[in-house]
């Protein structure tokens, strides 16, 4: 697939030409049945991604990986910015069990103040809210993506549960999960993870796992690693449709945020899957990438 270099205000790295279409968004019924003996959630945790539709989708350019933590010190070095969390003190993390508030964690110090994110320079920036994911990618003189141009570029021009096919493989994704999952598993995996790195992220460098995970455009970390920001505001696909009020309530006001990330398990890396969250959270398993416009 075509990659183009751009050279923005202080852009670095490629960016990949995604092709105008017609693409279904969502997930199809079949699919959603089907996850409901492969995990512990009903399917009701899954109705947002339904009902599959059409969409028509102009050309665009997206960043072929996530934003890096070197990337990101070029913007903050250049503009004085300071994110969210850093302003606040605190940042998100997972601990033993469950969330918690961390002093001193964000973007720099990911897992805390013991953490560094210079010793992480080519791993995906984290602790990133989205006005700050929206400010860097300004400075850029690019933009997020939409919602459905993120799903579109992760499983291209037919649906696909994962970018890479319709096969699981945890070889092609940096995720939590290496075998059958399960929450029993999951702890386990945390467990072990919280031992030996306590709450530093799991991430690797952006394009680990390419090109064997990437999508069909040569989009990277499309599935795994870290969950990434969108520019829209989290939308039910039918608003006449009642869904778990869950859904309902984030509905028009929360931020659609896609992919799972690097403690994330294999039903939550789809191309379909949908997350909703605030537009001024932020944690250590979250990030972003930027999208284009095509000259005209």
């Amino acid at each position: 697939m075509p990659h183009t270099t751009i050279g923005a205000t202080a852009a670095t790295g490629s960016m990949v030409t995604i092709p105008a279409g017609t693409v279904l968004i969502g997930s199809p019924d079949n699919h959603l049945d089907a996850l409901v003996a492969q995990q512990h959630y009903e399917r009701s945790w899954f109705e947002d991604e339904s009902p599959q539709h059409p969409v028509t989708i102009g050309s665009f350019l997206l960043d072929r990986c996530p934003v890096t933590n070197a990337d990101f010190t070029r913007f903050t070095d250049a503009t004085g910015y300071e994110t969210a969390a850093e302003r606040r003190g605190f940042g998100a993390v997972y601990g033993d069990s469950y969330w918690q508030t961390c002093p001193g964690a964000d973007w720099r110090h990911p897992g805390g103040p013991h953490d560094s994110a210079a010793n992480r320079p080519d791993h995906p920036v984290v602790h990133v809210d989205h006005q700050d994911a929206t400010a860097y990618a300004r400075w850029t003189g690019k933009r997020l993506p939409t919602e459905n141009e993120w799903e579109y570029a992760a499983h291209g021009p037919a649906w696909r549960p994962w970018p890479w096919g319709h096969t699981w493989d945890p070889t092609r994704t940096v995720c939590a999960e290496t075998e059958p999952a399960g929450l029993t598993r999951w702890r386990a995996w945390w467990t072990q993870h919280i031992a030996q790195h306590g709450t530093t992220p799991g991430t690797a460098p952006v394009g680990t796992r390419s090109p064997a995970g990437d999508s069909p455009f040569g989009v990277c970390d499309m599935a795994g690693n870290v969950s990434q920001w969108t520019a829209d505001t989290y939308r039910l696909y039918d608003p006449a449709r009642r869904y778990d009020r869950i859904y309902h309530a984030a509905a028009d006001r929360y931020t659609a945020v896609r992919s799972g990330g690097w403690m994330h398990l294999r039903h939550q890396l789809r191309t379909t899957e949908r997350f909703a969250a605030a537009p001024d959270y932020s944690n250590h398993a979250l990030g972003f990438r930027c999208a284009l416009d095509t000259p005209a």
